[in-house]
């Protein structure tokens, strides 16, 4: 057996160049252990295996044989791209797993033709898939972890199914496929919603108020300062209940008559200097009660 050897890492990897008599493919070099193969020597080799899949017909044992080789030769650039999220809480297992679809994606797409490195053109697809990963299990509202699941199983499922028909696919053909009732994918579908929720600071396309930034509040209204008024006026009203009729007396003739501490004095029989510390005293005492700190004063 004619066999090639690459040095990967301080390790020997074997190059089977005849390992293509099981596959019916001579043409391609037989690597023992892909993943064991050095980055530098993946990308001559991924040219290779890149330029026979263009000449070979999907489906064949040939064409898996050499995309196969390329997922694992190449799966050093997803472990680069999940390393980048490292420390978000999340299984960085689950994170490569899933930056495996943005490399199977890249693999599917990539055209030797555009003279552009492959790895280049992949990690924009791997680096999108972990951060639609992180996108599809943040919820903006509670979910129930099952539907969450279920959610990511669905979107998976109409994503292989979208590709394979060449349309959307229906609610039967994704519970078809994924094993389970209509109404279960309905009700991932529906769960779904509870994903996402927009801040109000949000950014959105178009032009905003006098050339800028729009974001989504420039478009629901501006904050009322008679809204908040209103709401005072709820909390001080048992507040105000609470107080004695002189009490209210005073703040009336005040605030509403907007008599003077002098003229108040007159008419209650008393010095302005008193009535100023009854003003104050009974404003402590709504304040308090406004803040919530204590009772009644």
């Amino acid at each position: 057996m004619d066999t090639a050897v690459i040095r990967s890492e301080g390790q020997v990897v074997g190059i089977d160049r005849t390992a293509g008599t099981s596959t019916g493919d001579t043409s391609l070099p037989g690597i023992v252990e892909p993943r064991s193969v050095a980055p530098r020597d993946a990308r001559e080799l991924s040219r290779q295996f890149f330029q026979r899949l263009t000449e070979l017909e999907e489906g064949t044992h040939e064409y898996q044989y050499a995309r196969n080789t390329l997922i694992e030769m190449n799966m050093s650039l997803v472990r680069f791209a999940a390393g980048r999220f490292r420390g978000r809480g999340d299984d960085m297992e689950d994170i490569v797993q899933t930056g495996m679809i943005g490399l199977i994606k890249a693999i599917d797409r990539f055209d030797l033709t555009r003279e552009v490195e492959f790895t280049s053109f992949a990690l924009p697809y791997i680096v999108g898939e972990i951060k639609r990963f992180f996108r599809d299990t943040t919820w903006a509202v509670h979910v129930p972890r099952r539907l969450q699941e279920l959610r990511v199983e669905l979107a998976k499922a109409r994503e292989e199914l979208a590709s394979r028909l060449d349309r959307e696919p229906t609610v039967a053909e994704l519970a078809t496929l994924m094993n389970i009732e209509a109404g279960e994918v309905v009700e991932a579908q529906i769960a779904a919603n509870g994903y996402n929720s927009s801040s109000l600071d949000a950014a959105l396309t178009g032009d905003g108020p006098e050339g800028g930034e729009a974001v989504l509040a420039d478009f629901i209204g501006v904050e009322e300062d008679g809204l908040r008024l209103v709401e005072d006026f709820h909390s001080l009203a048992p507040l105000m209940a609470e107080l004695s009729e002189r009490d209210r007396q005073i703040l009336h003739m005040r605030f509403v008559e907007e008599a003077t501490q002098a003229e108040i004095g007159e008419r209650l029989g008393c010095s302005q200097m008193h009535v100023s510390r009854l003003i104050k005293r009974i404003i402590t005492r709504l304040r308090t009660g406004m803040l919530g700190e204590l009772g009644c004063a």
